[in-house]
């Protein structure tokens, strides 16, 4: 390992005990001593990267919300509303299937979901779940479609996390996913890239 590779590893490794902690203990019962004393550090090298347990768990967060973003806009650039649907989607369930175990705290942690919360609120003043239901159901959707999807897209990311199904293998999961979401949408089973 060089030098210039040994900060980003050790925050890297920092943040996936927290993740492992945090699903552990919640959020709320996850100390910043808990995680200095799994990594073998000192609590102060914890505070060297984050001063805060609410920054830890934004930091785990923060990828996943940065791909949801990345799925949003790239399925605003296709020409047909089907096409950006079937994108939305497809690029969701596939999220889903890479972070069952973030998703799973998500949606049982209510540390985590006040954190994931406050960082779907963008600063530009069009949040992630704005700009999610204006790509699925246009600009002004009305109140069932709007519904319909906050239904889906909750509903997928439940199920994904859902302790019931983590014995379920992904193939299986995903094809569920895609087909309820599709059947939900009102749209045809997204075919397989």
């Amino acid at each position: 390992m060089t030098a210039s590779t040994a900060p980003t590893d050790t925050r890297t490794r920092l943040l996936d005990t927290a993740l492992k902690l945090f699903s552990a203990h919640g959020v709320e019962a996850t100390s910043l001593q808990m995680i200095a004393d799994e990594l073998g550090v000192t609590k102060a090298a914890v505070y060297y990267w984050f001063k805060t347990k609410d920054e830890i768990a934004e930091a785990v967060a923060a990828p996943t919300l940065l791909e949801l973003e990345q799925i949003i806009e790239a399925a605003r650039t296709k020409r047909t509303r089907g096409a950006q649907i079937d994108h939305v989607l497809r690029g969701f369930v596939e999220l889903i299937m890479r972070q069952r175990s973030l998703l799973g705290l998500y949606n049982s942690d209510p540390g985590m979901q006040r954190v994931v919360t406050r960082t779907f609120q963008a600063p530009r003043g069009e949040d992630l779940r704005t700009r999610m239901r204006a790509v699925l159901a246009g600009d002004e959707p009305g109140l069932g479609d709007a519904i319909t999807v906050h239904v889906v897209f909750t509903g997928l990311a439940m199920a994904g996390g859902a302790p019931e199904y983590a014995g379920v293998d992904d193939e299986t999961l995903r094809e569920n996913l895609l087909e309820v979401g599709s059947r939900l949408l009102g749209r045809p089973r997204p075919k397989r890239r």
